[in-house]
């Protein structure tokens, strides 16, 4: 490095600062700078010609700019340098006790008048004092930038605040209204420790919480880039992994306060258990991340939940289906505290509710809260049926998650009946208690037209099942032969307003009647229909005779157990019952005919 302009006079002092050297007169520097002072008057060599500054924060650059104010050389103070010769200044103790207008005092003035007064610049000079530590600690420095940037986002989120309300701007700030200069972007250049602190500061000072998301969310986009490979459970790099779970741990002690609105998004709050689950962050971490994602599990997407198991052997399933199980736990058992939430806003306050919601009972089908429950109970059929794809998936585990559920949740059981199959298909050589207690969990008096005749001729279900399916058709059939509200009200009229969802007098909803007029054609139509479903049923209950005959003969001779053939006999014989009615009530004399057309074939055509 070039020595520092001098007079003609010939140096005096060499300056050594790491692997540099400058060549120096003593008097420009001893009348400014306290350290070099003090050195020469302590060294026992009274002719000393070096000394050695290698601990100057900045390094050889700073103590070359520090010289040039030492020889009255034109120097700017910047953005950039405002840190380093500030620290430089003070451990060449260069006060004004040795000279007017020194060094300290001048990156003083300057941090005063242009950097605490604006956010940006107090963060890019927070960012240079992370090479400068503990020097830019111990004078200071890092506590009066981060005490000014809390203090400068308080008075820009009041300003802010009042220019909304002159011009009834809204008052939620919108991600796309927030300018692409906006500070809370800044602050992704700092360390995770001086992030914190910053971030820390601005919420003490009472920042709003959406804005506190948008930093966080920014922050992680950033630091945390190369968690592709860790959310896949593939880091090979211990240190690296360890980076990651500090700083996810980090990002979620700085959350805003959970609530069932909270400002951050779903999305964000799922790819930080994901990171938490992949880098093996603390229990706490990872439990807080559960809470907040079940608080608002009704705006969760299938994607939000898929997590990915922490790696193990090769029969380790591939997502984690206990973090699901305790998350939707989380949201079903939600209390009255919880729901209290769901009054406040970002900022605190308490708005008023819906004159509308405070009608609805909790299981009311139309309520707030059990629309709701109906969303998470179609999200948890898409996950079941997602996660029945993985081979290393055990039985008990579905059914757990298929049990979370209470009555009310599922309107139709068509979801949960398509992940049984998948997980039968996938699944052939599972125990028959297990086929069992899986196929348990589905309520066939839910399942659709469609799903029902796909379970009467599916082979994978256990014959107990298949008998019950058809059970129910029929009682479908003949409701609607009898014109009592054909397949919606069996399903939901039946089973669901019997006492778990019964309906408001006066508020309209399902109140409306049908005239004879209508309800004569639809009948029509529905026998119509119904020809078809018979001869359908009648050749599935043939294919069910034979089957049956041929298994109680192999089990008369090989095995003494015959209660389950017992059982399905007599569920076969209740629908010869049903196949011998003489006479239904149609509404019409032509439908009445076709419906006795109908029943005289089946008679000619029942198992006896």
């Amino acid at each position: 490095m070039p020595p520092v302009p001098t007079s003609d006079v010939s140096s005096d002092l060499t300056i050594e600062v790491g692997t540099a050297s400058f060549a120096l007169h003593k008097f420009p520097l001893v009348s400014r700078s306290g350290r070099i002072r003090k050195l020469l008057l302590e060294s026992k060599d009274a002719k000393v010609s070096r000394l050695n500054l290698s601990g100057i924060p900045g390094g050889s650059h700073a103590f070359e700019q520090a010289a040039k104010f030492c020889y009255e050389v034109n120097l700017a103070v910047t953005v950039a340098n405002v840190a380093s010769l500030r620290c430089a200044s003070h451990f060449l103790e260069m006060t004004e006790e040795l000279s007017e207008k020194n060094l300290e005092a001048r990156t003083e003035s300057y941090l005063k008048d242009m950097i605490l007064p604006s956010i940006p610049n107090s963060v890019s000079v927070l960012h240079h004092c992370e090479s400068l530590l503990p020097i830019a600690e111990e004078i200071n420095l890092v506590n009066r930038l981060i005490t000014a940037i809390a203090n400068n986002a308080g008075k820009e989120q009041l300003t802010s605040g009042l220019s909304k309300l002159e011009h009834n701007f809204p008052s939620k700030p919108d991600a796309e209204t927030l300018p692409s200069s906006w500070w809370g972007k800044s602050l992704a250049v700092l360390s995770l420790d001086f992030f914190r602190r910053v971030v820390s500061a601005v919420k003490t000072k009472g920042l709003k919480q959406d804005l506190i998301g948008k930093i966080l969310i920014n922050y992680a986009q950033n630091s945390l880039r190369g968690l592709g490979q860790t959310a896949k459970g593939n880091v090979s790099d211990p240190d690296l992994q360890k980076k990651q779970r500090v700083t996810v741990e980090t990002i979620v002690g700085l959350l805003p306060t959970p609530s069932r609105r909270s400002a951050v998004p779903m999305g964000f709050l799922s790819s930080l258990l994901k990171h938490a689950v992949a880098t093996s962050a603390s229990t706490s971490c990872k439990s807080d991340l559960e809470r907040r994602i079940g608080l608002q599990l009704d705006q969760a997407i299938l994607e939000d939940i898929l997590i990915p198991a922490s790696h193990g052997s090769s029969h380790t399933p591939m997502y984690d289906a206990d973090s699901v199980l305790r998350i939707f736990s989380i949201f079903l058992n939600l209390d009255e505290d919880d729901d209290d939430d769901d009054g406040v806003d970002n900022e605190g306050n308490h708005p008023l509710r819906d004159e509308a919601e405070t009608v609805y009972d909790f299981d009311s089908p139309d309520s707030p809260k059990q629309s709701s429950i109906i969303k998470v109970s179609k999200l948890l059929d898409n996950y079941l049926a997602e996660v029945a794809l993985d081979s290393n998936l055990t039985a008990s585990k579905l059914i757990a998650l298929a049990e979370l559920l209470p009555d009310h949740a599922r309107m139709v059981y068509d979801g949960l009946y398509r992940a049984v199959d998948i997980f039968l298909k996938v699944h052939p050589n599972m125990k028959d208690s297990e086929r069992y207690r899986l196929c348990k969990t589905i309520d066939c008096q839910k399942l659709s037209q469609e799903a029902c005749s796909h379970a009467a001729q599916n082979e994978r279900l256990p014959v107990q099942m298949a008998v019950q399916v058809l059970y129910f058709e029929q009682i479908r059939l003949r409701n609607a032969m009898n014109g009592v509200g054909g397949h919606s009200q069996f399903f939901f009229g039946g089973s669901m307003n019997g006492g778990q969802f019964p309906q408001r007098s006066g508020s309209g909803a399902g109140s409306g009647c049908i005239s004879p007029r209508d309800n004569y054609a639809s009948v029509r139509r529905e026998n119509r229909e119904l020809k078809l479903e018979v001869a359908r049923m009648r050749m599935r209950l043939t294919d069910l005779e034979k089957d049956h005959v041929s298994m109680k003969q192999e089990l008369v001779r090989s095995h003494p157990a015959h209660r389950l053939f017992k059982s399905f006999t007599r569920k076969l014989s209740k629908l010869n019952f049903w196949f011998r009615f003489k006479d239904m009530k149609v509404a019409g004399g032509k439908a009445s005919s076709e419906s006795r057309f109908l029943f005289q074939k089946r008679r000619r055509h029942s198992v006896s």
